[in-house]
């Protein structure tokens, strides 16, 4: 199969799943459209992910969203963007969503996860020392929940996979609906 992303973090879970694969990374435009709601958003661009791809073999797109008070906060391109930030998330919830695609010949589908994440207040000077990791930089939101961002985190309900990026639940689901082989066929 193939996955429509150039997210190392997607390839290493899917290559837990067990799942072969290539990656190829697609090129669709990202900006969100007026009013639309991050949830919408990921499965446009999922779906677009896929298509941009698409060719002999099953291809799986895959994007997430980080969303404030309805707003959708990408990737930030600069310190003071990712400051800015996680600034912003300080002391408050917000929503992570990830959309799933696949798609293989006229045969489509998509899957949604979702999860609320309540971050604890974040001084200025430590948001600062996280950019400077390097961590955030690619991220939606400016942070990965999964690595020193984590340390954020007070409390989350929902779909811990979503916030991370691959639902593992949700891509397993819509893998088998395909017939493509996971981590249930590796040989012992």
């Amino acid at each position: 199969m193939v996955l429509a992303s150039a997210s190392p973090r997607r390839a290493a879970l899917l290559r837990r799943l067990g799942v072969r694969f290539r990656a190829v990374p697609a090129n669709v435009d990202e900006t969100p459209r007026p009013g639309e709601a991050a949830s919408a958003y990921v499965l446009r661009l999922a779906q677009a992910k896929a298509a941009a791809v698409a060719g002999e073999a099953p291809t799986l797109g895959a994007d997430t969203a980080v969303a404030l008070d309805g707003h959708i906060l990408g990737k930030p391109r600069t310190q003071d963007e990712g400051v800015a930030m996680l600034l912003a998330l300080s002391g408050r919830a917000h929503q992570v969503f990830t959309g799933l695609h696949m798609r293989d010949g006229d045969r489509e589908a998509s899957r949604l996860a979702g999860a609320t994440v309540s971050f604890r207040d974040i001084e200025r000077a430590e948001a600062v020392a996280y950019w400077r990791t390097g961590e955030g930089a690619d991220k939606a939101g400016g942070y990965g929940i999964q690595g020193i961002g984590g340390v954020f985190a007070a409390r989350i309900d929902g779909s811990f996979g979503a916030i991370v990026g691959l639902p593992l639940r949700e891509t397993d689901d819509l893998l088998r609906s395909f017939g493509v082989q996971c981590w249930r066929c590796r040989q012992q």
